[in-house]
């Protein structure tokens, strides 16, 4: 059995004044540190999270304004290549009038060319045939 005697009750006491000490020099700064640094900890989640949300609302806005731009300088290509292949147009008019133009005077010129020629054939053969035939009868036509 357990003898109850001074010993015991000193040491009790002692106890009880250890847990009194410990309980102002360590515990309560403890607790107090303890709960500055989870309420410091609640503070940046809050932060990082008012932060993550702002991102969340810049991140879209940004996409929205890309999509914008996007579909901004699509249209202008569009535009861009319909008033090119205007022009591409206008001017392969212009070339094909200007190669039929220069086609018909070519032949123009080709068709005077060959009536001269064959005036100066006519010319010529009619030349030779009286020399041929002076040449065979052997006088002067």
């Amino acid at each position: 059995m357990i003898d109850i005697d001074l010993a015991f009750v000193i040491q009790l006491i002692n106890f009880l004044i250890l847990i009194l000490v410990l309980n102002i020099l360590l515990y309560k700064p403890l607790r107090k540190v303890i709960a500055e640094r989870q309420g410091r900890i609640a503070e940046a989640k809050g932060r990082a999270d008012s932060v993550e949300q702002d991102l969340q609302i810049k991140m879209a806005e940004y996409e929205a304004r890309l999509k914008a731009m996007k579909s901004g300088a699509a249209d202008e290509r569009g535009a861009l290549v319909k008033e090119a292949q205007a022009e591409e147009a206008t001017i392969l008019e212009a070339a094909r009038k200007d190669a039929t133009a220069t086609i018909a005077a070519i032949k123009e010129r080709v068709a005077t060319e060959a009536a001269a020629a064959r005036t100066l054939l006519r010319e010529q053969a009619k030349a030779l045939s009286v020399d041929i035939c002076e040449k065979v009868l052997g006088r002067s036509l």
